[in-house]
């Protein structure tokens, strides 16, 4: 599905609380990640990558702006993208890609009096000026509905409500798209079939909670069978709470993993693939849960970059999720993925998320390979982590 090899059709596959040890390929034997797994085996994993802010929506608009928060307008949780915004897919656009998003927005005005789980906030429309310069556009506000989503956009004018596993719809519809675009090309051109190259993000809600939503079919695995890190405190309401998440985390897990893979299938081997999360969780770790916390568990992501004729790399570049879009433009301009030279990755919360289980103070942060270190927000210090003598960071980062 490739017009050329400096510009190649991209995939983004931008899933939600997918920490970077949750994965087969990272040593985690709780997790059954077959489709991922076999991307790793061929791809470049950033095995330091960190979200750029520990909670969705800010996480979402340094992704696609390559602005942190609060720069890019997005200092509150239920604060929306600026509209205007010059984002990635502009960024695209302008070097001659059809752009595409199908997925979990979260980046609109949402009522903060409804509840975040359900169809308050899953069927708000998201207005055409505010799809942040995407061609086309599919998907929803947020709602966390793991199963049956509703959806509207350029062919949707209202929300629709869809059957099925959230992952397994979003992916369906996503190939199902990109295949018109080859079917089109085609009809129109079939002596050349020549057309413009893609750039499609397919944003996934999962493996976010509720983790006891039915996940595709997949059995959760045994609670008392999970391997829980050294950083999770035994004997007490942590390790209870941590397992009894963890077995729904792990089968939602499984089940966006298959999900992923039937897309990879459909898409094929000329496509330049990113897989990421926009943050992780803690699951118990340090006796915490949820984000927000300047943890590993909550801070790093795993991102795999898959090249078309490249090999595969371990890369400990200190690089995050703001850096995607420059990788991008990067390497069409130059048949390359630039390294990240910064010694290391800035992380941004610039506000309180007043939520039950999040982290209770503002913060900045920066970490590179070996340190992390946690700034207030008068600048003192709050935390300094060294990652390469910390029991219980290092086992975690792995």
């Amino acid at each position: 599905m490739t017009t050329g090899k400096q510009r190649p059709d991209i995939l983004w596959i931008v899933t939600t609380q997918w920490r970077a040890q949750a994965t087969g390929f990272a040593g985690d034997s709780n997790a059954r990640t077959p489709s991922l797994d076999a991307l790793a085996a061929r791809a470049i994993n950033f095995t330091q990558a960190v979200t750029p802010h520990p909670f969705g929506p800010f996480a979402r608009a340094a992704l696609l702006t390559g602005v942190l928060s609060p720069e890019n307008g997005v200092r509150d949780y239920f604060d929306p993208l600026p509209v205007g915004s010059r984002t990635v897919a502009h960024e695209l656009r302008e070097r001659g890609y059809e752009t595409a998003f199908f997925g979990k927005w979260h980046l609109w005005k949402r009522d903060p009096s409804a509840a975040l789980v359900g169809e308050v906030h899953a069927k708000a429309v998201v207005p055409p000026e505010a799809r942040a310069g995407f061609d086309f556009w599919e998907g929803f506000e947020s709602g966390f509905l793991l199963n049956d989503p509703w959806l509207h956009g350029t062919r949707l004018a209202e929300p629709t409500p869809f059957r099925g596993y959230q992952a397994d719809v979003l992916c369906e519809r996503t190939a199902t798209w990109l295949t018109e675009q080859i079917t089109k090309a085609k009809i129109q051109t079939p002596k050349a079939p020549e057309r413009k190259p893609w750039f499609c993000m397919v944003s996934l809600e999962s493996p976010h909670p509720p983790y006891d939503a039915p996940a595709s079919g997949v059995l959760a695995p045994g609670e008392a069978a999970l391997t829980l890190a050294a950083n999770v405190p035994r004997g007490g309401e942590a390790e209870t709470k941590a397992r009894h998440e963890l077995a729904g985390y792990y089968a939602h897990i499984e089940a966006t993993d298959r999900a992923i893979g039937r897309l990879l299938k459909a898409v094929g081997d000329g496509v330049l693939v990113v897989f990421t999360s926009v943050h992780g969780d803690m699951h118990g770790a340090h006796g915490l849960f949820r984000k927000g916390w300047p943890y590993e568990e909550s801070v790093r992501v795993p991102l795999l970059v898959w090249l078309p004729g490249f090999g595969a790399e371990v890369r400990e570049d200190a690089v995050s999720l703001v850096d995607l879009a420059g990788m991008m433009t990067g390497f069409i301009e130059h048949g390359a993925l630039p390294r990240i030279e910064a010694e290391a990755a800035h992380i941004s919360m610039p506000s309180v998320v007043r939520l039950p289980h999040q982290c209770d103070r503002a913060w900045r942060g920066v970490r590179s390979k070996l340190q992390k270190r946690i700034f207030n927000p008068d600048g003192s210090a709050w935390l300094d982590f060294d990652l390469a003598n910390d029991p219980g960071e290092l086992k975690n980062r792995a």
